[in-house]
């Protein structure tokens, strides 16, 4: 049976020399269209006419969304590059391409290659040339997420970023909030400074690797570098799931600890209104909550908080069942709950969401307000807050270092 296939090449010489050499010859393809540029390449693979794709390294507009819809099409991909053009054969595979060939190839061997990508051969046959390893390394990621209502996901996720690079441990925090993301005013960071979708977009394209996610992230000292977020919640749409998928990559590589500050919402609304490809505004969120190794559930305790995240804890378990939360009570005063607060917190937390166990986190108003007001960390407003002593420990477990190792900087 014969492989439908097709083309999406800019102008280039060898192209109508190559199409006709594959639909000639005895190769098992059979060339179906030849698209003229990426939204005629996109209409054609989502008819399912066709099984494979040849394209050029040049395709105008060609991207990571681009090449994650023809995944979602089961089309598969082959890539070709002039001969000796090694910057873009690495845009490729920077993109998830994994057959990639010099345009000089020949028919039959590219007709090889689009039988493999289109899945006809077997399918633990290597690709033409070993893919370059994953970026990903050591790194370790941890996601602080929580229900909506300001149970302080950004204070928990800015302390332990700042904590963990005073103890040594290199630091990256993202702030990946779609609905509001403040990591910028509370560090006290121009807010228009690239950030996280400047990030986005190079990977996007094909051009985020570990040197330009270290020079698009702002360093606060040696080991603390931030990817600011949104500078306007509207701009949500910059913030895709494969591209922020890329991003975390990247940051394994570069640091030993991300920490990424996560949107409330795990809903999948979009996809179930839409039976086209739509942006979705939660997909960050459930992105960064699967890739996560560490996720860290925030709420806060007064009855309001805690009904809260009972309910968030139950919808994280329906969308991502896989996922064991940390879970972190922040704001525990006496008060607002009778008797022992973090014996009535951790009781309610068991019996309504079989959480067996919590970390708390006292309420320490004015060392927050001193740290805002200055642009600082807790860290360097409030060294002896006990919010932030407690927040050390935390930092250091999820780190996964002595809560007295490395060196401390003086506040």
């Amino acid at each position: 049976m014969s492989l439908p296939v097709l083309t999406a090449v800019t102008d280039a010489e060898w192209e109508s020399e190559l199409v006709a050499a594959l639909d000639s010859g005895d190769h098992g393809v059979t060339i179906v269209r030849r698209c003229v540029d990426v939204a005629d390449l996109l209409a054609a693979a989502s008819t399912g006419t066709a099984r494979a794709v040849v394209l050029s390294a040049d395709l105008r507009r060609l991207d990571r969304e681009v090449l994650s819809r023809l995944q979602a099409a089961r089309v598969g991909v082959v890539g070709l590059v002039e001969p000796g053009d090694v910057a873009a054969e690495h845009r490729l595979r920077q993109l998830g391409v994994r057959h990639v060939l010099p345009s000089d190839a020949g028919a039959a061997v590219v007709a090889e290659s689009l039988v493999r990508a289109g899945g006809v051969a077997d399918p633990d046959e290597p690709p033409d040339k070993p893919p370059e390893p994953e970026l990903s390394g050591p790194g370790r990621v941890v996601a602080v997420w929580g229900p909506t209502g300001a149970p302080g996901r950004t204070t928990v996720a800015v302390a332990v970023a700042d904590e963990a690079a005073r103890l040594g441990v290199p630091t990256l925090l993202i702030d990946a909030d779609v609905y509001g993301g403040v990591v910028a005013q509370v560090l006290g960071i121009l807010d228009e400074s690239p950030g996280v979708a400047a990030a986005a977009r190079a990977d996007n394209q094909g051009e985020l690797d570990v040197a330009a996610l270290a020079r698009l992230a702002r360093a606060v000292n040696p080991r603390f570098r931030v990817l600011t977020g949104l500078s306007r919640a509207d701009r949500w749409p910059e913030l895709r799931p494969d591209p922020v998928r890329g991003v975390l990559e990247r940051a394994r590589a570069l640091v030993a600890l991300t920490v990424v500050d996560c949107g409330f919402c795990v809903e999948e609304d979009e996809e179930l209104s839409f039976d086209t490809a739509v942006p979705r505004r939660n997909g960050a969120t459930l992105t960064v909550l699967e890739e996560a190794d560490i996720v860290v559930a925030v709420g806060a305790a007064d009855p309001v908080g805690i009904q809260r995240l009972v309910r968030a804890l139950s919808d994280l378990a329906d969308r991502l069942p896989g996922i064991q939360p940390r879970v972190v009570v922040n704001k525990l005063r006496a008060g607002v709950v009778p008797g022992d607060p973090a014996g009535e917190v951790a009781g309610a937390l068991r019996r309504f969401a079989a959480v067996q166990r919590i970390d708390t986190l006292p309420y320490d108003r004015a060392a927050l307000d001193r740290a805002l007001a200055g642009g600082l960390t807790l860290g360097e407003a409030v060294p002896s807050s006990p919010l932030r002593q407690a927040l050390t420990r935390l930092a250091a477990e999820l780190a996964g270092v002595p809560a007295e190792a490395g060196p401390r900087r003086r506040s």
